[in-house]
């Protein structure tokens, strides 16, 4: 009889920002299910940190430092992935970076450089891994997105509102488009989760944010990893171009 509900195979994820917080859980899920796990960040000190932490409960990753905002690095590195483990089967794009500005105190700096880690770079590792994808088993592409997305959000800048807005849309693109190489395109659309983003902001907006969740608090990295697993399992195969909500009721629709 099988013992797991779900099944992962020896196949490679790439983790983007999977050095700490939600992309550190999935990687760590990811490698607890026996997948092999190549982490992508742009801080040698996360990526050295999360290292320790895979080998402090008994698994390992590969890390490897990247900006992947700068398009031209990520080809490099992913031959470099792809020649340590054998196959790129699964593309989690988790990598951001947080806007709390003021639609007033918005600069073209912060825009810019909010959209260029959030939706630029995530199309841009889809594309330069889709050569990788059509030669791999039950190829998965996941996106990680946000409530504010979905529904605005409360207490963020509005390029962040606006990078995972297209995030979602690009979802819904790609999935479409790439259901005939038989990759699977899906999304986690996070509500506020105790990282670092939700610590930025001041006690009071934390407080009155709360109030909003049904559920009567946050989520936990966990809880986003354990959805992700099921869209990169073999057993999803029929399952694209789906949002997953994880966030305590806040968006339903």
């Amino acid at each position: 009889m099988k013992k797991d509900i779900f099944t992962f195979g020896e196949r490679t994820a790439i983790v983007t920002g999977g050095s700490k917080n939600i992309g550190l859980a999935i990687a760590l899920r990811f490698a607890q299910a026996g997948m092999q796990v190549a982490i992508l960040s742009s801080n040698k000190e996360n990526l050295s940190q999360a290292s320790k932490q895979f080998q402090s409960g008994g698994y390992t990753a590969s890390t490897w430092e990247c900006d992947i905002a700068n398009v031209d690095t990520i080809d490099l590195v992913l031959e470099r992935i792809y020649d340590k483990h054998g196959s790129i089967d699964v593309l989690v794009n988790c990598a951001g970076i947080l806007d709390l500005s003021s639609i007033e105190d918005t600069t073209e700096d912060t825009w810019d450089s909010v959209l260029d880690i959030n939706l630029k770079a995530s199309f841009f590792m889809v594309q330069k891994c889709l050569s990788y994808l059509k030669r791999g088993s039950s190829p998965r592409i996941i996106n990680i997105s946000s409530n504010a997305g979905r529904m605005g959000g409360y207490a963020n800048g509005m390029s962040y509102t606006a990078s995972k807005g297209g995030l979602i849309s690009m979802t819904y693109g790609l999935a479409r488009k790439l259901a005939p190489c038989g990759i699977t395109v899906n999304c986690v659309a996070p509500g506020t989760i105790e990282s670092d983003m939700s610590l930025s902001r001041d006690a009071e907006t934390h407080s009155q944010l709360l109030k909003k969740f049904p559920i009567g608090r946050i989520g936990t990295a966990d809880e986003v990893a354990y959805a992700t697993c099921y869209f990169a399992s073999i057993e999803s195969s029929f399952t694209t171009g789906a949002v997953l909500d994880v966030n305590g009721g806040l968006f339903m629709g």
